[in-house]
Order: C-alpha cells, then structure tokens, then sequence
C-alpha cells in the first residue's frame, strides 16, 4: 500500500538527487541519533509487521544480515526464524571479488567478527546456500525510494548479488530512511517491499 506523503521526511531540494554520499551521511546521522527508547520500539513494530507479512509466512529459508545499530535490530528475527522452523541464511562478503555469499546459521556462536566490527559466518563451521535456494532476501540499505530502488554502504554487493536471485525481496526500515526519489544508476536493483515503522510499501 501506498504511504502518506509525510512519511518522506527528506524533502525535495534538500540535496541533489544524484548526491548519494550527502544523502547517505544525512540519514546515518539522523539514524544516530534515535533515542534507545525510539529505536527498540520503532524496531519492535517493524518486526511484528514482518512476521504478519505473507512473504515471512511462506519462506523456509531467509536471507538476512547481521544488524549493528542504528540499523534494525535482526537479532530478534533470527531468533523468532529459528522458533519457527525456518532456516537462516547470512552474508559472507568477498572484498577482493567484491561478491557476497550466504551461509547458513543456527546459532550465533557461529559469528566473527571481521571488517569494521562486522559480524560474518564461519566458513569452517557453515554452508554456502546458493542463490536458488534462499525463499526471501532481506536486503539492508540506508536510503530507500518510493520507487523501490536503495541506497546502501557503498560497496554495491547486494546489487550484484540481486543479479543472480530470483526470489522474494523486502527491506526493513525505519521512517526516516524512506524518501521520495533519488536519481538511480543502471547497476541499481530494485526490492519488491519496504516494511516501516509506520507501514508496509508495497512497490
């Protein structure tokens, strides 16, 4: 379904719609400075709204990515995925090929930390699912448009990525990451559903 027009908080005019660095740092900060109190509960309902969505219900195998504030909070997902005899799958990136991978997880041992304090799996003790094989991607960004297109880290991994997946997509986000519209470039992917602290958008 469609949002009211002040769910998009950043108003035209207020960066050019091809700076993508300016855009991307405005709403890291923004998301910086979410109270504790605002961000748990933003990110309660977000995940309530995931687990009523008919995409959530059906997939048995989910990809998703190892949150660190202020994204939304992925721990408690994989845990209700987990409750619910779903399989988890999570992101090992590739920097020199600049490729992602997804490895299943049952259980956060199975975590180390890499770059920038990341979280990933351990190759020794997880599997490599194919792209195939995943029911729904949850693909993380920071910006996202009306038209379904994201912004992420910079690193342009999950549109390569998306290339090669044929499955459900959505993101989770919070209402100050949704705008209007950015100018996309050819390589950029569009996700099928952003699910939001004050609704689901439904590309």
């Amino acid at each position: 379904m469609g949002l009211p027009t002040a769910f998009f908080v950043v108003q035209k005019g207020v960066f050019q719609m091809n700076d993508k660095k300016s855009l991307r740092k405005h709403i890291i900060e923004t998301l910086s400075k979410l109270s504790k109190t605002a961000y748990e509960e933003d990110s309660i309902t977000i995940h309530n709204r995931l687990f009523e969505d008919p995409d959530w219900i059906q997939a048995n195998v989910i990809g998703i990515t190892i949150s660190k504030f202020p994204e939304v909070d992925t721990y408690q997902i994989i845990k209700k995925a987990w409750e619910s005899g779903k399989q988890i799958v999570v992101p090992k990136c590739y920097s020199k090929e600049r490729q992602l991978s997804f490895r299943t997880l049952t259980d956060f041992s199975q975590l180390e930390s890499v770059y920038y304090g990341l979280l990933e799996p351990i190759e020794a003790v997880t599997k490599e699912l194919e792209p195939g094989e995943i029911d729904l991607l949850i693909v993380p960004g920071v910006v996202y448009s009306r038209e379904g297109y994201r912004i992420g880290f910079g690193g342009g991994y999950y549109d390569r990525f998306l290339t090669r997946f044929s499955g459900k997509t959505l993101s989770l986000a919070f209402s100050c990451q949704v705008i209007d519209k950015f100018d996309k470039e050819d390589h950029d992917m569009k996700i099928a559903k952003i699910i939001t602290n004050v609704g689901v958008f439904t590309i």
